[in-house]
């Protein structure tokens, strides 16, 4: 029998998992230039560190979510807590850049599972009027993680590197042992489900060419023979997968997600706000580091009001979504962040500190205004046999946004520059002092940031585009044996 107090659990346990796993991301992105000098690793096998764990989550989370839906989602869950934090190990102990590649990929097998199924397990847990405050509550945490990740990192790679990854260990022990203990399988799944094995390969493939010719295409050129074959390649495996899944019984992504208005243009928005904001954190690093001239502590310490921000409006917006639905407030928080980064295409190499935290405290409100809604308007309007790949779908969309957008921000950046004046950049060992190409680093920075907000306004008008219903348009007998709120909810609880 599973308590009425089973859903803060729950929450307790993929909050918890959330907070590790952006741990695991912002205390390393604030290190990357310490890593980059010990190590003696160039530019683009650090930028490989940092996208191939992103890379690889994009294309393993899909598929997860899939088999989540088929086989359940706990084992799933702990299996990639455990995971994750077997990675955190070994990376402290990389020598060279290129086994830290590999050991962050290893990492990425259990970020993926934990991504794949955090979301379902709240959705699961929450009945629908509530979900949108479970989800704010995660975003939160989230944002916790986000504003002392770095903050973290810039203060532990004064001991060395290493211990921005061994400092998860204890944390990821912790929680594995409590998810192991406290989760349930609250869902009855349906029976006979079976894996599409010929739509999950042509996926992983098609979608690995697709990330690799856009994250290549802003380090090596658009126009290579590997960025060309690349993309021939995605388009022909991405067709062949439509094919497959159009006539396939039990397909590992349900195109009819897509055919929703509500969900389509929840998708595309998730995309297009990735895209947008996906490389200001890491941009702005590279302004702090190279131009600033501060220590990762610093840093970190100045990257925090962003996070700070979405911390603050995240819940709040989860709350409001429950009473007014997610097509205002999510249209609203995109609005918000375009104006922050309208800010950002200010930036010059004298711009007063105070300048940045204002614009990068909107765009964390706005941020934070835009999240919790959306992911509440794509996981209350999907079946329970769907969650697990509507919340695999959401995750890919986001990654796959931070991807495009780290590579546009590097292919717009170093569009000037010698490839030994932006490691020089990024490290720090340059500087305004040294006058490497500073004037041609600022102008790419502000055009990065204009781009980001050109695709910010397109996608507030998408998310707005959404329409204001809040019931899923398809497979709507789903429901009559799934409506997970009210009484069925408290029914479902306490029968188990």
């Amino acid at each position: 029998m599973i308590n009425k107090n089973y859903k803060w659990i729950a929450l307790s346990c993929t909050t918890l998992g959330a907070f590790v796993s952006v741990l695991n991301g912002s205390t390393m992105m604030i290190a990357l230039p310490i890593i980059m000098k010990e190590l003696n690793a160039s530019m683009s096998l650090i930028m490989w560190v940092l996208m191939g764990y992103m890379l690889s989550i994009t294309i393993l989370v899909p598929t997860f979510g899939r088999i989540a839906d088929i086989y359940g989602r706990k084992a799933l869950y702990v299996t990639g807590f455990g995971i994750l934090t077997f990675g955190s190990l070994i990376c402290g102990f990389a020598h060279t850049g290129a086994q830290l590649l590999i050991f962050r990929l290893i990492q990425s097998i259990g970020g993926s599972l934990m991504l794949a199924n955090s979301t379902a397990i709240v959705t699961d847990a929450f009945p629908k009027e509530e979900l949108g405050r479970a989800l704010g509550i995660n975003s939160m945490v989230i944002a916790v993680g986000s504003a002392v990740g770095p903050i973290i990192g810039g203060f532990l790679t004064n001991f060395g590197w290493q211990w921005i990854f061994w400092f998860n260990v204890p944390i990821g022990v912790i929680g594995t042992i409590w998810a192991a203990l406290q989760l349930k399988e609250i869902e009855k799944l349906p029976e006979g489900q079976k894996l599409d094995y010929p739509g999950t390969i042509t996926f992983v493939l098609g979608l690995f060419f697709l990330l690799l010719a856009l994250s290549m295409g802003g380090m090596s050129g658009w126009m290579s023979p590997l960025v060309l074959g690349s993309f021939i390649g995605a388009i022909i495996l991405l067709l062949g997968f439509i094919w497959i899944e159009k006539r396939v019984e039990q397909p590992m992504l349900d195109l009819r997600l897509f055919e929703s208005r509500l969900l389509a243009f929840a998708y595309t928005s998730t995309l297009l706000n990735s895209i947008g904001r996906g490389a200001v954190t890491f941009l702005l690093i590279f302004y702090f580091h190279g131009i600033k001239g501060m220590t990762p502590l610093q840093a970190g310490v100045l990257l925090a009001p962003f996070a700070l921000a979405m911390m603050i409006v995240a819940p709040i917006s989860g709350i409001l979504s429950d009473k007014y639905g997610s097509r205002g407030l999510s249209t609203v928080g995109l609005l918000i962040s375009a104006i922050g980064l309208l800010g950002f295409t200010r930036i010059s190499t004298n711009t007063p500190i105070s300048e940045l935290i204002i614009w990068m405290v909107i765009m964390g409100g706005g941020s934070g205004l835009f999240n919790s809604p959306n992911t509440s308007a794509i996981m209350g309007n999907v079946p329970t046999d769907r969650r697990g790949i509507a919340a695999g779908t959401r995750t890919m969309l986001n990654n796959a946004g931070s991807v495009v957008s780290i590579a546009l921000a590097m292919a717009t950046t170093s569009s000037s520059m010698t490839s030994q004046a932006m490691q020089e950049i990024f490290t720090g060992s340059g500087g305004a002092a040294g006058g490497i190409a500073i004037n041609e680093f600022i102008t790419g920075l502000r055009l990065a940031f204009g781009i980001s907000f050109a695709i910010t306004i397109f996608a507030a008008i998408i998310s707005y585009m959404r329409g204001p219903s809040p019931m899923l348009e398809f497979i709507e007998d789903s429901y009559d044996n799934d409506t997970n709120s009210g009484d069925d909810y408290e029914a479902k609880t306490e029968g188990l």
